[in-house]
């Protein structure tokens, strides 16, 4: 089982106890997130969304923020004399997944919901 949801503007393929690194998130370390863009998932059967899939949520917990290696930025113009160096080091936040939810609840939702429909309809 493993969903494709959108992390503060990237996709990320995730899966149950996997550990990635995204892009910052408000939250202090131990913090549980919840993230509700779900964009395709696996359980069995494929469910694409259009955009989102809905009733899936992919919870998480925030584990640590660090920085990113340094990356180097050089610029030079040859034989202008300019030359510019600089440094740059992302800010990532480390956040385990602890769960992907909502497929089951959200199947028995729609069968409950359908089923006092009929009910009633039938009743007047």
């Amino acid at each position: 089982m493993f969903a494709i949801v959108e992390i503060a503007g990237l996709q990320y393929k995730v899966e149950q106890d996997q550990r990635l690194f995204v892009n910052r998130l408000a939250g202090d370390k131990g913090a549980k997130v919840s993230f509700d863009k779900i964009l395709l998932t696996v359980n069995g059967a494929i469910t694409v969304g259009a955009p989102a899939v809905s009733g899936i949520t992919v919870e998480a917990e925030i584990l640590d923020h660090v920085k990113a290696d340094k990356v180097i930025v050089f610029k030079k113009k040859r034989r202008k004399g300019y030359q510019v160096k600089n440094g740059h080091r992302q800010s990532l936040t480390q956040i385990r997944i602890t769960g992907i939810t909502g497929f089951d609840g959200a199947k028995k939702e729609t069968k409950a919901k359908k089923a006092p429909k009929t009910e009633e309809a039938g009743a007047e």
